[in-house]
């Protein structure tokens, strides 16, 4: 007689699901399902529940009516919408000029102390600590458009101003990249420090030997062995820099003459001013898209500088 012979196969599968379930695998998939379907729901709920929005006319109060594109289209031909997105662009520019330098530039000084590093170090990270609403209040003090106003006084001793400083069409966007500047070098020059540890000394030393100055161990040393890092931290200012909201809600409302209206304040006010959350929605989704290529874009451009 014949006999029914199991494949090896099907033998090793058993096998392998046996010492999967005694080396407790049950128990782990048993204990990691619920943090998963956690992880998913605050995390993936409320994306997935925003492109629902987007296609929906809804205040929160009435009955969400599904409407298309209409909202897309709706934005879209907002004439405030190239405003804003004028307005949002020339931040990032500023910022990415004026402000991604300041960090770097801290970083590579206080590595450059010995002794006294360390209290440099934590004046730098102070405006971190500092609670955003109340740093963005004592910058309205000092940006008193008066003759009395910190900055104008200062200005004042070399014959220089009152400015308007933040009612002023032309300075009010520069005014606000450079609070914004103040508030955020201190936390990224952690950043840099902690990348600048990883910097090998032996290159400073044959540098050092070869005659270079401080400016030249910056360029030919440092630069290149931070690159990786220089660049990804770019990308998350240039992310940063479209999404930026708080400075200019409450400095300036947006104002002078919208002349500060960024594409969150735009959503800001489609959603809690217009009630008109659907349309809120897809504009974040548009922007949301837009990050998505730009970070793409970045990548594929700067693959080869990051791995050279």
């Amino acid at each position: 007689m014949f006999q029914l012979r199991t494949p090896k196969s099907g033998r090793s599968s058993a096998r392998s699901l046996a010492t999967w379930y005694r080396s407790g695998g049950l128990s782990s998939v048993i204990f990691a399902v619920p943090l998963v379907l956690t992880f998913l729901y605050f995390s993936w709920g409320p994306i997935v529940r925003g492109l629902v929005l987007s296609f929906q006319k809804n205040n929160l109060v009435a009955p969400p009516e599904w409407v298309g594109m209409a909202n897309f289209s709706y934005v879209l031909t907002d004439p405030q919408l190239p405003q804003a997105a004028l307005n949002t662009l020339y931040f990032c520019l500023l910022a990415l000029i004026f402000g991604f330098p300041v960090p770097l530039f801290l970083a590579v000084f206080i590595s450059e102390l010995r002794k006294t590093g360390w209290l440099y170090n934590v004046i730098s990270y102070l405006p971190a600590v500092v609670p955003p609403v109340a740093a963005i209040l004592l910058w309205k003090f000092f940006y008193d458009p008066s003759g009395v106003g910190v900055f104008n006084s200062i200005l004042g001793w070399f014959g220089l101003g009152p400015f308007a400083w933040l009612n002023s069409q032309s300075l009010a966007m520069p005014a606000i990249v450079l609070e914004a500047t103040w508030a955020g070098a201190g936390a990224t020059s952690i950043i840099y420090l902690a990348a600048l540890t990883g910097v090998r000394t032996e290159l400073y030393e044959a540098a050092e030997l070869d005659g270079a100055g401080i400016w030249k161990r910056v360029w030919h040393v440092t630069l290149p062995q931070i690159r990786g890092i220089i660049l990804i931290m770019m990308l998350l200012q240039l992310i940063g820099t479209f999404q930026v909201f708080t400075e200019p809600f409450l400095f300036t409302g947006g104002g002078p003459n919208n002349a500060t209206t960024t594409i969150l304040l735009l959503i800001y006010r489609y959603a809690f001013i217009n009630g008109d959350f659907g349309a809120a929605t897809a504009l974040s989704v548009l922007l949301a898209g837009v990050l998505c290529v730009l970070s793409v874009v970045y990548h594929l451009l700067t693959r080869r500088w990051s791995t050279t």
